[in-house]
């Protein structure tokens, strides 16, 4: 039985208002065949609203979009088809899985609206149910599942008639943070083992980290970064993706010229410190005195209790420890520069107390400077 009927989703300008509020702002994107995209961003940032205009479920003020090549949405033509008519599957935050039927009939209802015949039925629930491992549940009624066991009837139920495209609110937020994390390597396997193209929603980074081909970064109702995974992380487009993604340490400066290849910033510490020199990784377009941001990672620092040599002393800073926290693999560290607090992480071994003074260093190539 193939089950690998892929769609691709392209979105052109869209824009959604509620009254005088802009929710989604000229938004385009393209989600390629088998590929799993997510929306990622703060509460009210527009990644709902978007999905939602995808499903169907509001209709754009502005824009295009179109499923496997089709125009389902056409602001300018006055084209809008209907949910149905989309051929999406959906898993939504609540489940929305019916109590007063059994696994079976929850995943086999949407075969029945579109009245595929009882053998063909049986076997596309019997296979999605298998696919989710619930194949030896589906004779239970669904208020006696467990949330994670809900999740994987609403998970079998968006994909048992082949839809050219999933599109997933938020589905693990209800669950704990054990039953979410198992989940998070449930759904990666089955979009693998399907490939089926997906486009989720979430706020959780670690979700769009670990689960996505692309990440989507959102705010205001706009896109500030498209990228994978790691290049988020290690390469954000601004100093709204560096604080939203993982803990970012930023420091702004001045812009001051090239150095080996590296960006020179100074940075102000008050009345009473001289401005550290610092040196970090950036694309071309900085000017000198222009003001910049710079992002360093708490795990790219290094924590030293003893003023390193000139050899090592890379973006040297001297600190003062406010507090620790012992985290097992590691300590965590936050101290303190002139008018900044920073986060470091070091060895779980380091004597290291608050109001102590350390130095700190970080080799340019695991800085980045970034536009404000």
């Amino acid at each position: 039985m193939n089950w690998r009927a892929q769609g691709f989703v392209e979105l052109e300008h869209l824009t959604k208002r509620f009254g005088e509020e802009q929710a989604v702002r000229d938004v385009s994107l393209s989600v390629a065949q088998g590929e799993f995209v997510t929306l990622l961003g703060p509460s009210g940032c527009g990644k709902t609203t978007t999905l939602r205009c995808i499903a169907g479920l509001e209709h754009p003020d502005v824009g295009e979009i179109r499923i496997d090549g089709e125009t389902v949405v056409s602001t300018q033509r006055g084209l809008c088809l209907n949910p149905e008519d989309r051929n999406i599957g959906m898993v939504f935050q609540s489940y929305a899985v019916w109590p007063h039927m059994t696994v079976f009939d929850n995943v086999a209802y949407g075969l029945r609206v579109r009245r595929v015949d009882g053998a063909e039925t049986t076997a596309l629930t019997m296979k999605a149910l298998e696919l989710v491992g619930l194949e030896k549940l589906a004779d239970r009624y669904a208020t006696k599942l467990s949330g994670g066991q809900r999740q994987r009837v609403a998970l079998a139920r968006a994909i048992v008639y082949k839809p050219r495209v999933v599109l997933f609110d938020e589905p693990l937020s209800n669950l704990d943070a054990k039953l979410r994390e198992q989940m998070r390597t449930e759904l990666v396997r089955l979009q693998h083992e399907v490939g089926i193209t997906s486009i989720y929603v979430t706020h959780d980074q670690a979700e769009a980290l670990v689960m996505s081909d692309r990440v989507v970064v959102m705010d205001q109702g706009t896109i500030q970064q498209i990228a994978d995974p790691h290049t988020i992380y290690t390469r954000p487009a601004n100093a709204f993706v560096a604080k939203f993604i993982g803990v970012a340490n930023l420091l702004k400066g001045t812009v001051r010229g090239r150095s080996g290849g590296n960006w020179e910033l100074e940075i102000q510490l008050g009345a009473e410190r001289a401005p550290l020199l610092l040196h970090a990784e950036g694309d071309e377009g900085f000017v000198r005195g222009r003001s910049a941001i710079l992002c360093v990672r708490p795990e790219d620092i290094q924590l030293h209790t003893i003023r390193p040599n000139d050899a090592a002393a890379h973006n040297l800073i001297e600190a003062e420890v406010i507090d620790t926290v012992y985290l097992g693999a590691f300590l965590q560290c936050q101290v303190r520069v002139g008018p900044y607090e920073l986060s470091v992480q070091t060895d779980h071994f380091m004597p290291v107390v608050p109001r102590q003074n350390v130095f700190l260093t970080f080799p340019p190539d695991h800085g980045l400077c970034l536009a404000e």
